[in-house]
């Protein structure tokens, strides 16, 4: 068993919102993602999707993006990007699954999840700025860190490795050009967390994600067209 991620698939199958606009690399990105994780992944396999999920703005309209995701093998893991809208609590996320017959989703958003042996937690997190705005709002994302890492410490025991999932990365080039921390690495410091996965990242914006070791976390960008549409094994 193994598991995968692969962020900011941006599905539009119900919204007029082609992501080819951003460049020719999105062109039938969809059916891309989908024929490197069908040759990937397993049903017992699991696949984090660290945010950016659907351009829908309600949750009703999601219906197409879900079943999209639902066909595909494996067990699948959400977390809310800057541009998941439709997002709601957690309660009713799971019972619009339930209606729809999507069995094989589910959402990561304060709380925990365990696999094989291995505890997935994170946080959407929030631009690093020090606009007085801003620093609130990491403040409050870098505490919904660590309330995630403490329910699987919790639910789950603490003698497993813990990976974090963030939508914004945890950390830019500048803070470490000037060694520099934040407060999400400060979190992860706290309870020896190793490995980070985030997204949020495109572009020529690609060029500015951190990663590899960094302050002992072994930080990995995963947002799709940073992977060439290709699902990362976070197994290895």
């Amino acid at each position: 068993m193994a598991i995968y991620a692969i962020g900011d698939l941006h599905l539009s199958f119900q919204e007029n919102k082609p992501m080819s606009v951003f460049g020719e690399n999105w062109k039938n990105h969809e059916e891309k993602i989908k024929e490197d994780w069908l040759s990937k992944v397993n049903e017992e396999d699991l696949v984090i999707l660290p945010g950016d999920f659907s351009w829908a703005m309600d949750l009703k309209n999601t219906y197409l993006d879900f079943k999209y995701l639902n066909e595909l093998p494996g067990q699948k893991l959400l977390l809310k990007g800057n541009h998941d809208y439709w997002w709601n609590t957690v309660t009713k996320m799971r019972k619009y699954l339930q209606e729809n017959n999507f069995k094989n989703i589910d959402f990561l958003y304060n709380n925990s999840y365990e696999y094989e042996n291995k505890i997935i937690v994170g946080t959407r997190g929030w631009t690093i700025s020090n606009e007085e705005e801003d620093k609130k709002l990491i403040q409050r994302e870098a505490n919904r860190l660590e309330y995630s890492i403490q329910d699987g410490i919790k639910n789950f025991g603490n003698n497993k490795e813990i990976i974090v999932c963030m939508h914004y990365p945890p950390i830019t080039i500048s803070e470490v050009r000037n060694n520099e921390s934040t407060e999400f690495i400060k979190v992860m410091q706290k309870y020896n967390i190793k490995r980070c996965i985030y997204g949020h990242l495109h572009s020529i914006a690609i060029q500015e994600a951190v990663e590899g070791n960094v302050y002992g976390i072994e930080l990995k960008l995963v947002s799709a067209d940073a992977l060439d549409f290709q699902l990362w094994d976070v197994s290895n």
